[in-house]
């Protein structure tokens, strides 16, 4: 029991752990985004020349700092390495001479230590060098001014063996090896360097001495190096970021003044746009207008003819009539006043037919109770009345209110493209076809006639298709001719349905 209480106890936190972090570091995602997007809004908030000095100062500092850094540690390295070759000469010209036994000997006479102790012990070098040590291979100190150390073995370092190899490693206040814990009681900046020593002979490497030199005057050296260098890196960044952006602030203004101009501009080319927009909405109202006005125009003229040279003319035949009789259709030869009278009968008679079907075309039926395709079919059996011609139809989802001048427009052209078809196509199949999209009407008349060139057509000045054309055209609409010759033709009319009969 006691064992599963564990299991129970040990799983439990384990199981909760999840949602524990997610409700720990949820709140500070979402703090983070809010805080990024804050950010991202004031950032925008600034100008050009802001936004380059903020991140020009960012880039320029990095660079700066890693320029500094990489210097101070170029002019560290080269006058350590310089003042170690000097010492390391300059040691090795007093060391080397006493030391010559190793080349044959494991361990320095009595004698030879002694003259090394007093050699340290001399003003000169006692005023400079804080501690000496010369090495054996396998890190074994056969001398050092701490007796202490003298016969102790050490691992050897990465610079000594580099000293083995003929070179002069130093390094600047590290003392971090075993063997320097006499060097680092003494608290003083040390400049630890290793110099080989050679026989005199042969030239062979016989022993590797390691000098500890007083640095606090080459610390004091290298500080004020450092910050003469800090310096000029700073002064020089802070120029060039000036010059940057001075540059840039000067383009900036550049850029803001043009920017303002578009601005200028582009509101400028709205209100024109808003301008032309209503211009033409009021022009289209115009069109709408003066397509009712000149049905009615039309419609008037129907009346006048019908009520005024109709009448007059029927009246003067009613008079011929009543001047002689009109049993025989023939006058009989040679009685001349009798044919004349007949002749002015006759073509007062065609004129008055003329006169009627003229005023009856001019005239519209009532459109305005009627729907788009009650419309069509009104134009469409006119012309079958009239021609004796059949004409097929076909209508898909036409709407249900139409504005007055489509309608009158969808009659005319439905009554012209017929008549045309009728006199031009030699009346083979005609059909009318209309339909909705939704947003455009289009009205199509089709025949199988002959056909014909529409560029000659309109060349020639006729005024039946150009009417068409500035009849659809006027509404906004489009107006298409495919014709060819021996092809049959079709006129589509393409009217936007957006067109209101109000005014």
């Amino acid at each position: 029991m006691d064992t599963r209480t564990e299991v129970r106890s040990e799983s439990g936190p384990r199981s909760g752990r999840p949602s524990g972090h997610k409700a720990l570091w949820w709140p500070m995602l979402v703090s983070l985004s809010h805080g990024a997007r804050r950010c991202g809004q004031v950032w925008r908030g600034f100008s050009l020349a802001q936004q380059f000095a903020l991140a020009s100062s960012s880039v320029l500092m990095i660079g700066m700092l890693v320029m500094g850094i990489w210097v101070s540690e170029k002019i560290e390295t080269g006058v350590t390495q310089n003042t170690a070759t000097a010492t390391a000469l300059y040691m090795d010209s007093f060391i080397a001479p006493l030391v010559q036994e190793l080349a044959d000997q494991p361990r320095l006479s009595p004698e030879s230590m002694q003259n090394l102790d007093k050699l340290m012990a001399g003003r000169d070098l006692a005023s400079r060098i804080v501690s000496v040590k010369i090495w054996k291979p396998g890190g074994r100190i056969v001398y050092s001014n701490h007796a202490a150390n003298i016969g102790k073995s050490f691992p050897e370092t990465a610079r000594l063996k580099s000293a083995w190899r003929g070179e002069v490693p130093a390094e600047y206040d590290d003392l971090g090896d075993e063997e320097d814990e006499a060097e680092r009681r003494t608290g003083l900046p040390l400049l630890e360097m290793y110099s080989p020593i050679r026989e005199a002979s042969s030239g062979r490497i016989i022993a590797v001495a390691e000098f500890y030199e007083d640095a606090t005057r080459l610390k004091r050296e290298l500080f004020r190096t450092k910050l003469e260098s800090w310096l000029f890196v700073a002064v020089l960044t802070l120029l060039i970021a000036g010059l940057l952006y001075g540059i840039v602030r000067r383009g900036s203004k550049t850029i803001d003044r043009q920017s303002q101009a578009l601005e200028n501009r582009v509101e400028q080319l709205s209100e024109l746009l808003r301008q032309n927009e209503k211009l033409r909405a009021r022009a289209r109202q115009s069109s709408l207008r003066s397509t009712e006005i000149n049905e009615h125009f039309l419609r008037r003229i129907s009346a006048d003819l019908h009520d005024g040279p109709a009448q007059l003319i029927g009246l003067g035949l009613l008079r011929l009539d009543g001047l002689g009789p009109r049993e025989a259709k023939t006058p009989p030869p040679g009685d001349s006043p009798a044919r004349d009278l007949e002749a002015i009968r006759t073509a007062l008679s065609d004129a008055l037919d003329e006169i009627r079907n003229l005023s009856s075309g001019l005239a519209l039926p009532e459109l305005e109770e009627l729907d788009l395709a009650a419309c069509l079919q009104k134009a469409i059996h006119t012309h079958e009345q009239r021609t004796g011609s059949m004409v097929s139809r076909q209508f898909s989802a036409l709407p249900d209110h139409t504005g007055l001048p489509i309608k009158i427009s969808a009659y005319r052209f439905v009554q012209e493209a017929l008549a045309n078809a009728f006199l031009h196509g030699e009346a083979m199949e005609q059909q009318v076809r209309a339909s909705y999209d939704g947003t455009d009407l289009l009205i199509e008349v089709l025949d199988s006639g002959p056909g014909f060139d529409p560029d000659q057509v309109a060349s020639s000045g006729g005024l039946g298709l150009l009417g068409l054309r500035e009849r659809i055209e006027c509404l906004g609409g489009q107006f298409e001719i495919d014709s060819r010759i021996g092809a049959g033709t079709r006129l589509g009319a393409r009217i936007p349905h957006d067109i209101s009969g109000d005014h």
